[in-house]
């Protein structure tokens, strides 16, 4: 496969160009995947406001891979892409997940151009990981523009206008990014879209960081670095270790774990930026949200505190030193990795004259950290609190974790009897029978063994799980307000430790599987909601208000006869917000890491439109799939667009595009 995506991505490059686009004063852009590299997710548009938006339609529908693209070829699109297009220059730029980048009309939705990888024995097309999106820069001293993408294991650089890729740009217009790294990496990947801050291109990396008993389970794996490249040669600039090397600050926190001969960093890997970061440009600091070393569960071969895993690092741009860091999860056990950008704003705190520069960072386990951008100082107190041991052979245990003591958390942190659902006294009595089958306690009570012997546990129950909390969808935040828009999933998981199966495994001990607990009658262990939209002042650090987002089970044969209020559809979403309304769909319900539930599809298909103040719900709509990925928004020729991907099932994914009626503005 390896060879193949070589051969298809280095090499000469046909560009079709169908149209050039005349560019109008109106146009509103969409220029970053969080609409601006702050990763706000916000634009100033109210063409589509409180009273305007009942009259939205679909005014145009492409597929995610358009025809034009595939040329008559029998490729299916994903039911699950999770692309959000940019828009500048009257065009929106995709990643088509076949090793392609293209330029859609965006008042149509037609293609303009799309870059095609060599020809190799008929098949030009050759499928790579679905990516989230593409980067868009600009030289403003000159009409140099550029979309910038991470197709399979390589960085290209296309011209805006054309397609065309940059002969100059690393070798024959690729990088190939399994280069440049300290140890040997034979197979790059990554999901999220680069960042472009000081004309350098930050890119992360995604290295599979979960196992089975039957997965072969190894202590050694390719490390997660991030990596600065210079935006016009495609040449790299700096690397970060995330995983200190000897002598870098942090590497005394990497242990020798027992009956080793290394210490733990030498050989650790992971620790990974799977999600897109953020930046303050005018600092010239990019916001680095990292994860889980190896292995997510079981870190007994990486005795220590772990730094800078399950961190938010703050790197200088163009040389890629590190300014500052905090880290959210001591030796993490729980797959609390940082999952989305944080969000830049500057706020004012208990009536400061001067703004604070913060950064807003939500977690899995349903925290904010609000800390200064320029220090990495918080805003209001995070305290170091005792956490529950654990009793798992050969594993370290941190015995305190960070608590925010503001804003309070935005769902459910750990499990109690008090926390089950109490629909009616039959389905509680249940609910409590399968509780007692797993190991309970607070945030952060660790995993442990699973115990098939009678009268013993299935593991630890988990709350937030791993899709709960906020995920890759992150948060939206209102720089006018300094209040911030965060979607949670109400969503547990088991965590059971069992001995590695696989012969290869040099890692003795795995998580038992990854999954929904059924709870009773095949609904949800826990009390609603469980999808919900949570407002967040951070000038106060208080919760504004909090709504359920969706139905939920509420049409399930042992409630419909309750008449009960919406309960949260718990599927993994983003939010846009505008200047008036904050939009959120329900998600998909295929895809990586979607754990159903057992009552249903995770996601929906309704899409709507929330009062930013109030929380109230405005305005709702069918749409032909759930969104899978961020909404955005732009304006073209006078005209605001709102522009969604959909998937659904057997339903392959597409972009559809939301406008009022032609006359009605």
């Amino acid at each position: 496969m390896t060879e193949v995506i070589n051969r298809l991505m280095i090499g000469v490059v046909v560009a079709v160009v169908v149209v050039v686009l005349p560019v109008s004063a109106q146009d509103v852009e969409w220029r970053s995947y969080g609409s601006d590299i702050a990763g706000t997710k916000y634009s100033p548009l109210e063409q589509i406001n409180s009273e305007t938006v009942e009259e939205l339609e679909i005014v145009w529908r492409q597929s995610v891979i358009p025809d034009a693209i595939r040329g008559g070829r029998n490729v299916t699109a994903s039911v699950a892409a999770q692309n959000t297009p940019l828009m500048a220059d009257g065009r929106l730029y995709i990643s088509t997940g076949l090793g392609t980048v293209a330029a859609l009309d965006a008042r149509t939705g037609q293609v303009v151009w799309f870059d095609t990888p060599p020809d190799h024995d008929g098949e030009p097309f050759q499928r790579v990981r679905q990516t989230r999106g593409v980067a868009y820069w600009d030289d403003p001293q000159s009409d140099d523009s550029r979309v910038l993408a991470v197709v399979g294991s390589y960085l290209v650089a296309l011209n805006a206008a054309t397609g065309e890729r940059y002969s100059n740009f690393g070798e024959n217009g690729a990088v190939d990014l399994r280069k440049g790294y300290d140890r040997e990496v034979e197979e790059f990947s990554w999901g999220s879209p680069p960042i472009v801050v000081d004309d350098i291109v930050v890119i992360g990396s995604a290295i599979m960081d979960v196992v089975s008993p039957t997965m072969p389970a190894l202590k050694e794996m390719p490390p997660g670095d991030v990596r600065g490249f210079d935006v016009r040669t495609g040449e790299q600039v700096w690397i970060f270790h995330t995983i200190p090397r000897e002598g870098e600050p942090g590497n005394e926190t990497w242990l020798t774990a027992l009956n080793e001969d290394r210490a733990s960093w030498e050989y650790s890997g992971n620790t990974n930026m799977w999600a897109w970061p953020s930046a303050d440009e005018e600092l010239g600091y990019v916001y680095v949200p990292l994860s889980t070393p190896t292995n997510d569960y079981y870190g007994g071969y990486r005795p220590g505190e772990n730094l800078f895993a399950e961190s938010i690092v703050c790197l200088d741009a163009r040389t890629g030193r590190r300014v500052w860091h905090f880290q959210a999860v001591h030796h993490g056990l729980w797959d609390y990795d940082f999952p989305a950008a944080p969000n830049v704003v500057d706020i004012r705190v208990d009536g400061r004259a001067e703004p604070i520069k913060a950064l807003a960072a939500v977690s899995k386990q349903a925290f904010t950290y609000v800390l200064d951008r320029v220090t990495g100082e918080p805003v209001w107190p995070i305290e170091e609190l005792p956490v529950p041991p654990g009793n798992v052979p050969g594993e370290w245990y941190a015995p305190t974790q960070p608590f925010p003591t503001k804003p309070p958390p935005f769902d459910q942190q750990g499990v109690s009897v008090d926390d089950l659902v109490d629909f009616t006294p039959e389905l509680r009595s249940e609910a409590i029978g399968i509780f007692r089958q797993y190991v309970t306690g607070p945030l952060f009570t660790p995993p442990s063994l699973v115990d098939d012997s009678p009268g013993g546990t299935k593991g630890t129950l988990q709350m937030p799980g791993v899709v709960g909390g906020a995920d890759w969808g992150g948060a939206a935040v209102d720089p006018e307000t300094g209040i911030l828009y965060v979607p949670s999933v109400h969503s547990e998981a088991v965590i059971g430790i069992v001995p590695s199966e696989h012969p290869r495994s040099n890692m003795r001990l795995v998580l038992n599987s990854l999954a929904n607990l059924e709870g009773p009658r095949e609904l949800p262990l826990f009390k609603p909601p469980y999808g919900r939209l949570v407002a967040i002042d951070l000038n106060r650090g208080e919760i504004l208000w909090s709504v359920a987002n969706g139905d939920g089970p509420r049409d399930h044969p042992a409630l419909k006869h309750l008449d009960l209020p919406p309960l949260g559809q718990p599927g993994r979403v983003s939010p846009l917000v505008t200047k008036s309304l904050v939009f959120l769909g329900e998600g998909g319900n295929s895809g990586v890491v979607v754990l159903q539930p057992i009552w249903g599809g995770a996601g929906g298909k309704m899409f709507r439109a929330y009062d930013k103040m109030t929380g109230a719900k405005v305005w709702e709509m069918e749409l032909p799939g759930g969104t899978t990925s961020a909404p955005m928004t732009y304006m073209a020729d006078g005209r605001q667009f709102i522009v969604i991907t959909v998937g659904w099932d057997d339903l392959p994914s597409e972009y559809v595009a939301l406008a009022l009626p032609v006359g009605s503005f």
